[in-house]
């Protein structure tokens, strides 16, 4: 399954975040509070919501999920928006390591215990199940990846590890680090990371220059 998310930022710059979860990604729709992230954090403006209408989570989930067989109705846009804020929520606290609201963990696992999308193996001469996907399979899906990766956390005030804010001072986003070394610290390589770079260098440059006496 592809992840990861599009974004323009305020001032045009169109640059691609993979938050490391699929779960993650679907938060980025707009489920973060506006003043949960710093204002170098690339996302677009204040108010943005990427789950605005019906036919903005088809997009999502289409890219996603193949054989989905009917455009989400309004009812299914709710659904979804009220999932994507809980895993928003859940995901902030992993991050900072403050305890969940439980009402946001029930939620999730509502989610989760529905139907899911189920694996296949291709090069079969049958089709196995239901030959379209349900909008539901596809939300209990992403509950599930979002339970296999807050399970990790525990939730008992400290921050898990593997879910990080950038290191960037004024940015903050929060991503799952998938790499096997944990050692992932920017949100983006091209951009926060090669900002801090820039500024590591600049300083250096400066020290030589200017030595302390």
């Amino acid at each position: 399954m592809p992840q990861g998310n599009w974004f323009r930022s305020d001032s045009g710059t169109r640059w691609f975040f993979d938050a490391g979860a699929p779960s993650l990604d679907f938060a980025y729709l707009g489920g973060f509070p506006d003043d949960a992230f710093g204002p170098a954090s690339g996302l677009p403006g204040a108010g943005w919501d990427g789950l605005l209408l019906p036919a903005d989570l088809g997009d999502w989930l289409s890219e996603r999920y193949e054989g989905l067989g009917s455009a989400p109705t309004e009812r299914e846009l709710l659904d979804a928006r009220s999932l994507r804020d809980a895993i928003a929520r859940l995901a902030l606290c992993a991050a900072d390591g403050h305890t969940p609201d439980t009402r946001d963990v029930d939620l999730l696992n509502l989610y989760a215990a529905t139907p899911d999308v189920p694996p296949s193996l291709a090069g079969g001469s049958r089709q196995a199940g239901a030959g379209r996907l349900r909008v539901g399979q596809a939300m209990s899906s992403v509950a599930r990846d979002a339970v296999t990766l807050f399970s990790t956390v525990g939730f008992l005030g400290e921050a898990d590890r593997r879910i990080k804010r950038c290191a960037a001072d004024d940015c903050g986003l929060v991503f799952h680090d998938d790499s096997r070394a944990g050692s992932r610290r920017w949100c983006s390589m091209p951009k926060c990371g090669n900002r801090a770079k820039v500024r590591a260098h600049r300083a250096r440059a400066a020290a030589t220059r200017f030595p302390d006496n």
